[in-house]
């Protein structure tokens, strides 16, 4: 078996989401992971891909089980301000619909954030808190 390199945080260790229109999801978080600067972990035979923590299926794949999943809220991490607007402007040319402009909102002070709806109806964020330190870029799991 080779080796595997995983990059991972603390809570989440993967999301699911079974699409109705694969090519459409593809186009549209291939859009928003390149400003987000996150790159493809990879692809299945049948089509899925994952980014990270996210895996991207149809209701034909085996742990999808037939089923859609429904409509979700996943919020990603950009650097800075102007991410959050790139991700937004790509989100919106790859198919997905307006949800929230870039702007402040009230959660805390710095946050910073776009919404887009997604080919299925998911609400996506990417969200700057403003100026931080981090411990390490991710953690790095090996096996």
């Amino acid at each position: 078996m080779e080796t595997q390199e995983l990059h991972r945080g603390r809570l989440i260790d993967h999301v699911q989401l079974v699409v109705r229109d694969l090519p459409a999801s593809r186009r549209f978080y291939d859009a928003v992971f390149e400003v987000l600067g996150v790159p493809l972990g990879g692809t299945l035979d049948d089509g899925a891909f994952w980014y990270d923590e996210l895996f991207v299926s149809t209701a034909d794949s085996e742990a999808a089980q037939g089923e859609l999943t429904g409509r979700h809220h996943l919020a990603f991490q950009a650097k800075d301000r102007a991410a959050v607007e790139a991700f937004h402007k790509a989100a919106l040319a790859a198919g997905g619909r307006d949800n929230g402009a870039a702007g402040e909102r009230p959660y805390h002070p710095g946050y910073y954030a776009a919404f887009v709806l997604d080919p299925d109806g998911n609400n996506i964020e990417a969200v700057y808190h403003g100026e931080h330190t981090r411990s390490a870029p991710s953690v790095k799991v090996t096996f």
